[in-house]
């Protein structure tokens, strides 16, 4: 049976029972049924069924952001802004999809020659729980509006999301097979990778996941797209303005509870500004209020499973015995519930947990650094390549330090946001492809070329 655990409580609120190897073969065919339906309807009509889902996430909103809560964590107005955030990519792409996947004219000697963008098939995605519904909806919007069919395998202990948004997308009209989740362990991807149904497969996670899905995604010869871990660095220059700095890091290091592929990690400071950005940074993070996920006030909630909280105070441990300076928090609290404080680290060095690896929790790592040149220096060695943040009172020259950074985005005076209308993906170990904007709804379709002599 696959459990799903409440990390506030402790306590299992659900059991589902797993899938049988025939019952997952019957699904895929099913599904392929549904998808050869589908891919006959006019993209504009695939694009406005869109709103539907849009109208029913907002009926929704508040059942489905309780059911999030309940099984990974997430403080419930985050929770809610989830689901109205899936909403409004619904929106996007119902408004923008059709124009998107528009015939293209080309330039050649021949009388006409244009692009044309056909759907795949059935896109398998492996799906994270920090994002339940999110993550989900900005791969299953674009995909469907582009005609293909979506098979999810998220991650276990959202199991009853996942079912929610199979749900969803059956409530508002689509084919009754177009969009099925599988409820399915991590070790059986490779095999549904495998069978001839699918087309392709999109992933979301760790890049030990991401890695082996590439594997079974090449040896089977189809297309993937990974958006793995992230490092993100953020430059703090010694003309910035030190308050919105130090409110927007707190503020990106803090969301879901600093469980965010994109949330500001190492926070590389200039000398001359870094003991009072750290101060603020402290007063910042340390105004977050920890408890009831389910609470109204709440801004910190649990962990989603304890053996990742145990892994992250693994690292800020290790970090600290190798020379870091523990300045917030850093202590697992008494009591139920996979609780981990707001946590600040500063004296972090190259070798340092906190420095080499994600840190997928609210602990941020202070880099004290010289000038600008040995920020970028820093900010670039890392494995990772997914967001950056660049905090400077001279706009133009945040912009040429961000054309240096190596990352998939780079915002500057702000935290990173995936945005529908903002291409969005890593570069490095962070993976590869882009989700979101027009090339979000590319990246499944075979792009045909048509040259009429």
């Amino acid at each position: 049976m696959i459990e799903s655990v409440n990390p506030y409580t402790e306590q299992i609120e659900a059991r589902y029972a797993r899938m049988t190897q025939d019952e997952v073969f019957d699904l895929l065919q099913e599904a392929q049924a549904a998808f050869r339906i589908w891919a006959e309807v006019a993209v504009n009509s695939r694009a406005a069924k869109l709103k539907e889902v849009a109208a029913i996430l907002d009926e929704r909103k508040d059942s489905l952001a309780e059911l999030m809560t309940q099984e990974m964590g997430k403080p419930i107005q985050e929770a809610r802004s989830e689901i109205e955030k899936c909403a409004w990519v619904c929106r996007y792409y119902a408004e923008n999809g059709a124009q998107f996947l528009a015939d293209e004219p080309l330039d050649s000697d021949a009388s006409e020659s244009y692009l044309h963008y056909q759907p795949l098939g059935l896109v398998l995605a492996v799906m994270p729980w920090n994002f339940p519904f999110w993550q989900v909806f900005r791969f299953a919007a674009p995909m469907l509006t582009a005609g293909n069919g979506g098979i999810l395998k998220h991650a276990s202990n959202v199991s009853g999301c996942a079912l929610a948004i199979e749900k969803i997308f059956r409530d508002a009209g689509y084919p009754e097979h177009l969009f099925r989740t599988l409820l399915i362990d991590s070790d059986q991807v490779g095999g549904v990778i495998a069978r001839p149904e699918i087309a392709a497969v999109t992933l979301t996670g760790s890049e030990q996941a991401g890695a082996s899905v590439a594997e079974a995604a090449g040896r089977a010869i189809k297309k993937s797209v990974l958006e793995l871990g992230g490092s993100d660095p953020y430059l703090v220059l010694a003309d910035a303005d030190l308050e919105l700095a130090a409110e927007k890091c707190a503020q990106s290091r803090m969301i879901n509870s600093g469980q965010s592929c994109i949330a500001a990690k190492r926070f590389l400071v200039e000398s001359s500004v870094h003991d009072a950005f750290v101060d603020q940074l402290i007063d910042n993070m340390a105004a977050y209020e920890m408890g009831d996920p389910g609470a109204e006030s709440t801004q910190l909630g649990p962990l989603a499973r304890g053996d990742l909280r145990d892994s992250l105070h693994a690292q800020v441990i290790e970090s600290v015995e190798q020379g870091a300076a523990l300045k917030l928090g850093g202590q697992i609290p008494n009591g139920e519930g996979y609780f981990y404080p707001a946590t600040v680290l500063s004296g972090v060095k190259p070798g340092m947990p906190a420095f080499d690896q994600e840190l997928f929790g609210p602990v941020a790592a202070v880099i004290e650094v010289a000038d600008q040149d040995e920020a970028l220096r820093l900010a670039n060695q890392s494995q990772y390549g997914l967001g950056s943040g660049v905090f400077s009172g001279d706009v133009e020259r945040a912009k040429a330090v961000a054309r240096r950074i190596e990352s998939g985005c780079c915002f500057i005076n702000d935290f990173v946001k995936s945005d529908p209308r903002l291409p969005f993906g890593g570069i490095k170990r962070s993976g590869y492809g882009r989700e979101l904007s027009k090339l979000g709804i590319r990246e499944f379709v075979n792009i045909q070329t048509v040259s009429v002599a």
